[in-house]
């Protein structure tokens, strides 16, 4: 099969043909049709997330089938051409998504106390675990989710860490009626629906001068968008920030009304800067999200339909995963950025 592999922090992902994966007991053999392309590739890229045993396969938002009884031989003589689209095509396989938590121990204190996503010897896929930077790849079964019925592949994929990973953030803000944004790619078109669906108002804050990403954010009903140097109309509820950023936290902070929360929603973020007390003071508060639970995962792939949320994705060829990696750190694409095998 082809992939593209992690080799060293600092290096470009390489194509490469390997030996096809075998599934092992509780196991599930994956034939990948899309792989949605995140910031934390990025992080693990630059070393600022550390890939403990290289070379590795990246990618952690899966949309694939199931590979009937294991076998890859046996499913690439039988599949069909993907239909139009993205509907699910490998032959008799159903159809899955594979997220960023790919094995827990189910044994720890926080296995065991329903907070598995600080579980201490998870593995998480496309760091620990191959991931779906390839057209095949083995996942643990307990961890697979069925996609909802109406989202071809490439509009799934960002479901599986934009919207799990940004669904449990907004979880963090309670009944916040005005929510910040702080950075508006995957993650916050995606929420940004949830929210008009519940009645939520958001005011969208992206690189100053990126004019492209704010009028991106109004289209899909921000009451507010600007650069994140400046003050929003009204005082926030909460704020969550996606951009790996430790400057914002003190700008989120002065944003919020008395009582509100930021949410750091990043696996990394630069150093946060120093900022005066007054700045916390009236019980407001900062907290960070980490990973996701299956529990996280199960409600958000029902609650997804219902919105019903739709993602705005740009299409790479397998061979094409640098340019995307490249192009989402430029941000040159709104939304979200998905490489199909």
């Amino acid at each position: 099969m082809r992939a593209m592999i992690f080799e060293a922090v600092g290096r470009p992902l390489r194509q490469v043909e390997r030996r096809t994966p075998s599934a092992g007991p509780g196991e599930l053999l994956l034939k990948v049709h899309a792989c949605g392309v995140c910031r934390t590739d990025l992080h693990l890229l630059d070393g600022e997330v550390e890939i403990a045993s290289p070379p590795r396969v990246l990618g952690h938002q899966i949309v694939a089938t199931v590979v009937p009884d294991g076998d890859a031989e046996q499913d690439a003589g039988q599949a069909t051409e993907q239909e139009p689209g993205g509907g699910a095509a490998a032959a008799g396989g159903r159809r899955v998504g594979v997220p960023w938590l790919g094995w827990t121990c189910g044994e720890c204190v926080y296995c065991l106390s329903g907070r598995e996503n600080l579980c201490l010897r998870a593995r998480f896929t496309g760091r620990d675990i191959d991931g779906g930077y390839a057209e095949y790849t083995v996942a643990d079964e307990r961890f697979c989710f069925p996609i909802p019925e109406g989202f071809p592949d490439l509009q799934a994929a960002p479901l599986l860490c934009a919207g799990l990973i940004g669904y449990r953030c907004l979880r963090m803000c309670g009944d916040a009626e005005r929510v910040g944004f702080y950075g508006f790619g995957a993650a916050a078109h995606i929420l940004i629906q949830v929210c008009r669906s519940r009645g939520q108002e958001v005011f969208a804050f992206t690189r100053p001068g990126d004019h492209k990403a704010q009028a991106f954010a109004l289209e899909l009903g921000a009451v507010w968008a600007g650069g994140s140097d400046e003050s929003p109309p009204e005082e926030l509820e909460a704020a969550i920030i996606f951009a790996p950023d430790g400057s914002l936290v003190p700008l989120a902070l002065r944003a919020l009304a008395r009582g509100g929360t930021v949410v750091c929603g990043g696996i990394f973020m630069s150093d946060i800067p120093a900022f005066p007390y007054s700045a916390l003071w009236e019980e407001r508060v900062v907290r960070s999200v980490a990973n996701l639970t299956r529990a996280d995962a199960e409600e958000f792939l029902a609650l997804a339909p219902r919105v019903p949320v739709r993602t705005t994705v740009s299409e790479y060829r397998l061979e094409d995963a640098n340019d995307a990696l490249a192009d989402l750190r430029a941000g040159r694409f709104s939304g979200g950025a998905v490489i199909v095998p």
